[in-house]
């Protein structure tokens, strides 16, 4: 694994590395380019900013492996004061929020984890907006889905996410491309061992083509994460073959890498009988592929690019990538923003923790 990788990573975990990776005059630059901030206020500033462009946001509030359930509460009361200040800044609508179980108690007891995220969920969908679990190494695959599985019966939006490297993958895809379930695809950026995982990039990309297939065969709602070009266009591709409409699916990337490229995907395109690379609605999460996204995941913010139809967003209100991009609704808060009647992508930002 890359040195600077595996530093971030480690940082997003530990407060006094944290705070030693983010004021290095080495690492400052990418963490002030990669992190939308170490603040809530910063975090909510850069949203604004990402939204105003055309892009919508998705946060994280850094951090993995909490050992107490004191940090775990923190880590909601975190989560709960930032869904408030979105809400504040008529921004719910536009940005949704990704969660780690392991950030919330995974690692202590998979009951406390369910009942925190639940708490999350239930912020999160009293201000217009939902959460995206995000997935973690393959030793808590099993516990994440079934945590996702509970918190639908109550919050069907929930989204979750899959990593296209590991073997299992393409089945738990099979089992998720159902009616209104938002799923993001990633490739993975864990040290796995080659048991469970696959290890040659190729093979990674084979197995992602596979499930963007099952995705967007299924009748769910699709959220692909990858800021590889020859990717994009593959899934494009594949959309058209599968008529997916603008608004069935979107792209994802994280904050900070090919921002030209993510307005280009975020600019609305004029309509044509097979959208082109348009995602749909919008994007969001994100997430790990390769050494920058990876090290996104761990201290680092990610972007989403989605492109909704406007029949959908009036239908369902806003959509979004990862977490809460296939059924987010956008609540009144959203009105006044003058959102364009065909939705641009989003982008996901994590911020680091305080």
């Amino acid at each position: 694994m890359n040195p600077l990788r595996s530093t971030i990573l480690a940082a997003a975990g530990n407060d006094a590395l944290r705070r030693l990776v983010a004021g290095a005059p080495v690492s400052r630059e990418l963490v002030h380019r990669f992190v939308a901030g170490e603040s809530t206020s910063h975090a909510v500033a850069v949203t604004g900013q990402l939204v105003a462009d055309g892009i919508q946001v998705t946060l994280d509030y850094l951090g993995e492996d909490t050992t107490d359930a004191a940090t775990a509460e923190n880590t909601v009361l975190a989560y709960q004061t930032l869904v408030e200040a979105l809400r504040a800044e008529r921004l719910a609508g536009w940005a949704e929020i990704s969660v780690k179980l392991s950030a919330v108690g995974g690692r202590l007891d998979e009951q406390l984890a369910f009942e925190n995220a639940e708490r999350i969920c239930e912020s999160a969908e009293h201000v217009g907006t939902a959460v995206t679990l995000d997935m973690e190494d393959h030793t808590s695959t099993d516990m994440t889905l079934r945590v996702l599985a509970k918190l639908r019966r109550k919050y069907p939006r929930t989204g979750a996410v899959l990593q296209a490297y590991l073997r299992r993958t393409l089945d738990d895809c099979r089992a998720l491309a159902v009616p209104a379930s938002r799923v993001r695809l990633c490739k993975g950026a864990y040290a796995e061992p080659a048991s469970v995982a696959y290890t040659d990039p190729h093979q990674i990309d084979l197995n992602y083509v596979r499930c963007v297939n099952v995705l967007l065969a299924g009748n769910g709602y699709p959220m692909f994460a990858t800021h590889d070009p020859r990717l994009q266009r593959v899934v494009a591709e594949r959309a058209r073959w599968y008529d997916r409409e603008p608004g069935g699916y979107e792209f994802q990337m994280l904050y900070g890498v090919r921002p030209d490229a993510q307005r280009q995907l975020a600019r609305p395109q004029p309509r044509r009988p097979h959208p082109d690379l348009v995602g749909s609605r919008q994007a969001r999460r994100t997430d790990r592929g390769d050494a920058v996204e990876r090290c996104l995941r761990g201290g680092v913010g990610r972007r989403r690019l989605l492109r909704r139809s406007h029949e959908r967003e009036r239908g369902h209100g806003q959509q979004r990538d990862d977490d809460g991009q296939d059924g987010h609704r956008r609540g009144p808060s959203a009105r006044g923003l003058g959102r364009p009647a065909t939705a641009p992508p989003s982008v996901r930002v994590d911020r680091m923790v305080k």
